[in-house]
């Protein structure tokens, strides 16, 4: 039984041995979880707006060229019956129109046209076209529109506004019709 004892004890000491002779590994704890980082507070800023000035009517119409005005043709046309150079009724509220532009535009200065159709001699279209620009003229005065601010003329059967040969085309072609000269 000595035996014994001095064998276990031995093993024992075997054992003790052994285990105080392995690394002992140290157990190190996790790495704290990242913490949420308070960003740094940054102001949103806001461009400015930089707003347009708001242009009046009047203002953007005198940015305009000329030759942009009459493209828009603010002033409508008007027609005229064959071998006629009075004005006829369904002119009437074509022309109170246009003299209510032109008071809105008081400095503006137009150009009043006056042709024919095909028919008839050149110098006979010529003093018909002149008579119908004249008359419209004459119209626009009595609503108010100084002579001053418009001038006349005649092209007689030279432009056409429809090279047609027919009623229909002659129909558009007896008019008067308005460019913008000087605003």
């Amino acid at each position: 039984m000595k035996k014994l004892l001095i064998f276990s004890l031995a093993i024992l000491l075997v054992l003790s041995f052994s285990a105080s002779c392995k690394k002992k590994v140290k157990e190190v704890p996790p790495p704290p979880a990242p913490q949420a980082q308070e960003q740094p507070k940054v102001e949103k800023v806001e461009e400015p707006v930089v707003k347009e000035p708001v242009l009046t009517e009047e203002e953007i119409f005198q940015k305009k060229t000329l030759e942009e005005i009459n493209q828009e043709k603010p002033l409508a046309m008007i027609f005229f019956d064959y071998d006629k150079y009075n004005i006829r009724e369904d002119a009437v509220p074509v022309l109170e129109a246009n003299a209510q532009w032109l008071k809105k535009h008081p400095t503006v200065k137009i150009l009043i046209e006056g042709h024919c159709d095909e028919r008839g001699t050149e110098e006979y279209n010529l003093a018909l076209g002149e008579k119908r620009a004249k008359s419209t003229m004459d119209y626009l005065i009595s609503l108010g529109i100084p002579a001053e601010r418009m001038r006349i003329i005649s092209y007689g059967k030279s432009q056409p506004l429809d090279p047609g040969h027919n009623e229909s085309a002659w129909a558009k072609n007896r008019r008067a019709q308005f460019l913008i000269i000087e605003k």
